[in-house]
């Protein structure tokens, strides 16, 4: 009698260490039964010079029943007959399996794709990234959102801000940083002369987390080609990354803010100041200071003038 080329007389020493009543175990497919199978009748053959065993009625019984349930998989290679040891033999357990990891997956990034000539109407192309974003279900940030939120601001600007993500009024709206920390981001723009509608704010992510928590790194990673499309098309002279979180999802650097602000860091070509999130400093009011520090950096590289101490004190920036 044989099951998958493998003589029955041999089975019951394999088997017996997990299931005496002779079925194989849910967890093993026909196929790496098989394989284990004729690993262990190698292994009792070569290493405890096993020959012949006698065997009880129900384990025959058992045998009989074995072919219908391991016929649905591959035959396994016939191997030499083997006989199994007998009930009072010492024979050790079978090789165990060495599971595989598996592979993290990986996140889906959508691939943006937008139609016009380089250097044309970046109001339009802007527009197409956007509906873009808003058909996005890349990820499961879409399952709990409002609006999306691609951001606003001059097409074509010297300055741009990145923030983190939308937060309730933002998700509400549609637009980037409309709270009480888009309010002081007001502040901040108008102190260095502009206004915001001279620049362009966006965020890392388009779409809210849940309960204002910070995006997570698969998140951002599955977002960020909205944001590199966009910055593609506007072609900032600076960006300005608004605290811890748009610094990792745009520097990917994991340096503290405390540290990484007010030095000049790169993306893609383009200088970036990372400086305090609006929020940190409504927050802490003791940071608004240094805050302002890496501002005025940002208007001199862009080779503006810095507004008089009178100006700055007639629109502060917080």
């Amino acid at each position: 009698m044989e099951i998958n080329g493998i003589e029955g007389r041999a089975y019951f020493a394999y088997i017996s260490p997990f299931n005496r009543r002779g079925i194989m175990a849910k967890q093993d497919s026909p196929q790496q039964w098989a394989a284990d199978f004729k690993a262990y009748l190698e292994f009792i053959r070569d290493e405890e010079k096993i020959k012949a065993v006698n065997l009880r009625a129900e384990t025959v019984a058992a045998l009989r029943r074995r072919p219908a349930a391991a016929s649905a998989g591959t035959r396994a290679p016939a191997a030499r007959p083997v006989a199994a040891p007998s009930p009072t033999s010492s024979t050790p357990p079978p090789p165990r399996r060495t599971p595989v990891p598996e592979t993290a997956a990986q996140p889906i990034r959508p691939v943006v794709v937008i139609s016009g000539k380089s250097g044309g109407d970046s109001a339009e192309l802007l527009s197409q990234i956007a509906q873009q974003i808003a058909g996005c279900k890349a990820c499961g940030l879409h399952a709990t959102r409002t609006n999306t939120v691609p951001g606003q601001g001059n097409p074509r600007p010297e300055l741009m801000f990145v923030g983190e993500a939308p937060g309730a009024d933002e998700d509400e709206q549609g637009l980037a940083f409309v709270g009480k920390a888009g309010q002081l981001l007001t502040k901040m723009i108008i102190a260095m002369g502009f206004s915001r509608e001279e620049v362009f704010i966006g965020n890392i992510n388009k779409c809210r987390p849940p309960n204002n928590r910070p995006p997570q790194p698969e998140e951002m990673d599955t977002c960020i080609p909205y944001l590199k499309a966009q910055i593609a098309v506007l072609k900032p002279k600076v960006i300005v990354a608004l605290g811890a979180t748009a610094v990792r999802g745009l520097l990917k650097s994991d340096i503290p803010i405390s540290k990484l602000r007010g030095t000049w860091q790169e993306f893609e070509g383009i200088p970036v100041m990372p400086t305090f999130h609006p929020a940190y400093l409504l927050r802490d009011p003791t940071k608004k200071v240094p805050t302002w520090d890496d501002l005025q950096a940002v208007l001199k590289k862009l080779g503006r003038p810095i507004p008089s101490r009178k100006a700055a004190e007639k629109n502060p920036p917080a």
